[in-house]
């Protein structure tokens, strides 16, 4: 029986902001922005206001990875870090938020760990921050070497690993170099590391339950940082027996993930997940030292242990090999004051707040958005009821989502999907212009942009920016703008995201809909009559989805077969509401005509 996890929490929603208010309180080097709750930014305390004459880097995720991001904070490595909530990648205008709070005229490097929702996120606001005027690279991490390659479109995850590519572009920014020299040593890093980890237990999301996928004799080998599968599941033996596998996979020559042979130099990293002794940890690296050294002809210049990047109060570790010279070893031998990194913290008490002022959305200005007297339309009152539907249902699919995303994936997605409905339910009421198709839409994004977060957040806003472009275009809305613009949205995920039909994804329900819709429509069907069919097909294509690999997302790192018989969570949402909202159109019309 599924037991509630034991926290030491308060609300299970304002952990990552209490983390926060708790670390600025503790290492008076650091602040945070002002904008608490949607904005989770930590920062230098000696560099704000965009005067700062070195190179910023910035990194971040989602939260759930502690001490990782806002730890490594400080002079001589990051300037600022970016918090989404727990395992889920922080919004667009947190990061901006960040950008523009520490970046000067050297420019700023983003640091991020190659998941999806990471590398769109940041990858929007990069662009967003270009487009000011501001100078920004971006490296993106991924020293996985558990799977065997190909990955899909997804790649190689990002682990431990990235705290030593912080350090490198951190020292390498510290010392006064240029944006480009600072980005070229940090992928330069980025492309000599290796890290597999060990998990003896299963993370527990704040007010989740504690899953029991892992037997007590039983560990998974090769897993994420996400509470997601590993690439096996294997009995627990001796830890020396395990670090030898470890380090046999991450040396793979039929991988060669890792640039480095005998004869070689490195550094080695051995962390620990959350809920590791570091008894534990020291005897990991007591055998992982001599076996580089005598087995594999591996000099090791440098070993750190401790806790550097976790998966909430998951036991196990992870062991990261980095290829290292005499540049990279001066880098990690660099002073900085980041408080999680192996130094000590002095200095005096700023205040722990900082106010920088975050521009506001421009589709959400309160003095202008205020349609709760408007007499709606026909039109109207069935967009409304559509909505209105589609969000109900997502909302009581709240625990199947998460039960399917549990075994495919992180385990939050019907979280995620019913803050975005119950926001969605809220907002409607006073907010979305109904007479007005286009502008609806538009406001759905920005309601979804806000609470939302992570790759689902981000993707649904992408979604409802593309169906506003196609239907703003249009004077009169009719099923065949709804058509054009469904497949406006569906081209711009695909484009964005990456995936495409048969990548076990939503749009393996959104593609069936939209060409049963516009086949439908082209044969003279009635737009009811066409909608209903394309949302059978939606959920025909959810459906199937059970039958695919994954080829995009989390569960792109899943064994196929731990992934038959479960439907895809994202494409069981999409075929949800859009089929809520096929069978509302009907319901409201034939209630209009009785």
């Amino acid at each position: 029986m599924a037991l509630q996890g034991k926290k030491l929490i308060n609300n299970p929603d304002d952990v990552v902001t209490e983390f926060i208010e708790g670390l600025v309180e503790t290492y008076p080097g650091l602040q945070y922005l002002d904008g608490f709750p949607q904005i989770k930014v930590v920062l230098r305390a000696d560099v704000v206001g965009g005067g700062y004459d070195k190179v910023a880097v910035i990194s971040g995720g989602g939260s759930g990875h502690e001490p990782a991001h806002a730890g490594f904070v400080g002079p001589g490595m990051l300037t600022a870090a970016v918090s989404g909530d727990v395992f889920a990648s922080p919004p667009v205008d947190s990061i901006l938020a960040a950008i523009r709070a520490v970046t000067g005229t050297m420019g700023c490097l983003l640091i991020i760990k190659n998941y999806t929702g990471d590398r769109l996120n940041f990858g929007l606001a990069a662009e967003q921050a270009k487009s000011e005027g501001y100078k920004i690279e971006m490296v993106i991490v991924g020293d996985d070497c558990a799977l065997p390659p190909p990955r899909g479109i997804a790649g190689r995850r990002g682990l431990a690993g990235t705290i030593l590519v912080h350090k490198v572009a951190g020292a390498a920014a510290d010392a006064g170099l240029s944006l480009a020299d600072v980005a070229a040593e940090a992928k330069h890093a980025s492309e000599a590391i290796g890290t597999m980890g060990v998990a003896l237990s299963v993370c527990t999301l704040p007010g989740q339950v504690t899953s029991d996928r892992l037997g007590p004799n039983q560990i998974e080998l090769g897993l994420g940082i996400h509470g997601e599968s590993g690439a096996a599941v294997v009995e627990l033996q001796p830890v020396d027996v395990v670090i030898e596998h470890v380090l046999k996979q991450i040396l793979s020559q039929e991988t060669q993930y890792l640039p480095i042979t005998r004869g070689s130099n490195a550094v080695l990293l051995i962390n620990g997940l959350g809920a590791t002794p570091i008894m534990e940890l020291m005897i990991a690296a007591r055998k992982a030292v001599p076996e580089l050294q005598l087995e594999y002809g591996i000099a090791v210049d440098r070993v750190y242990t401790g806790t550097f990047m976790t998966s909430l109060d998951m036991a196990g570790l992870s062991i990261t090999i980095m290829r290292s010279d005499e540049n990279i070893l001066q880098r990690l031998d660099a002073p900085t004051k980041a408080p999680a990194w192996p130094v000590g913290s002095e200095g005096n008490r700023p205040p722990t707040k900082f106010p920088v002022p975050v521009p506001p959305s421009p589709s959400m200005k309160d003095d202008e958005i205020l349609f709760q007297h408007q007499e709606l339309s026909k039109q109207g009152r069935i967009l409304e009821a559509a909505i209105e539907a589609s969000a109900k249902e997502i909302i009581d699919l709240k625990d199947s989502l998460n039960e399917w995303d549990s075994k495919v994936g992180d385990g939050d997605c019907g979280t995620t999907m019913y803050r975005g409905a119950t926001a969605i339910l809220e907002d409607m009421k006073s907010r979305y212009p109904m007479n007005d198709a286009a502008g609806t839409i538009n406001e759905i994004g920005a309601t979804i942009r806000k609470v939302m977060g992570g790759t689902s957040g981000i993707l649904y806003d992408i979604l409802c920016k593309a169906a506003y472009a196609s239907l703003k275009q249009s004077t009169t809305i009719t099923a065949y703008e709804w058509a054009d613009a469904l497949e406006a949205s569906i081209a711009a995920v695909s484009k964005y995201g990456g995936a495409s039909a048969g990548y076990r994804t939503m749009l393996d329900a959104l593609i069936p809909a939209s060409t049963v819709l516009k086949q439908s429509l082209k044969a003279g069907d009635d737009p009811v009559t066409a909608f209903i069919a394309s949302s059978e097909a939606a959920s025909a294509g959810a459906e199937s989805t059970k039958q695919m690999q994954a080829k995009a997302g989390r569960s792109s790192y899943i064994a196929p077969d731990l992934l038959a018989s479960i439907p895809d969570p994202g494409a069981m949402a999409a075929a949800t509401w859009y089929r809520a909202a096929a069978l509302s159109v009907k319901n409201k019309l034939h209630a209009s005509e009785s």
